[in-house]
């Protein structure tokens, strides 16, 4: 049986957590507790959209893939710009992938950006900040 946190059906239903979790407490919506969460069966979550049982639940989600160039790039540059976007990165959600590839002959560098749109956005405006330098 499929099951859902309270956050991944407010996003479902486009609604406030807060929403849902009153819903779960005031009995609209049934759920499980399972430890200091609740967990919602995809049957309730259809139920309470009025949608069909059998039709996928999913939240919208968006996602970027995209790969940055910069050319004319020495190498001690490609240091200073690869430990400063990682650097950026500590400590935000998991989810997004960064990765480096650099070319020597040619210094060029390629960052790959996979991830959420807001990580992604974030990630590059880091990097055209280090680029401008």
């Amino acid at each position: 049986m499929e099951q859902y946190t309270v956050e991944q059906a407010a996003a479902v239903l486009g609604l406030h957590v807060k929403t849902v979790r009153n819903y779960v407490r005031d009995g609209r919506l049934p759920a499980v507790r399972v430890g200091k969460r609740y967990r919602i069966a995809k049957e309730d979550l259809a139920a309470l959209a009025g949608m069909p049982p059998d039709e996928a639940i999913a939240p919208r989600r968006a996602e970027v893939s995209c790969i940055v160039q910069v050319d004319g790039l020495p190498r001690p540059e490609l240091d200073r710009v690869s430990t400063m976007v990682l650097g950026a990165l500590s400590g935000r959600p998991s989810g997004l992938r960064v990765e480096f590839a650099y070319d020597e002959e040619r210094a060029h560098l390629k960052i790959i950006v996979l991830g959420g749109l807001e990580e992604s956005a974030q990630v590059l405006r880091v990097i055209d900040a280090l680029v401008k330098e």
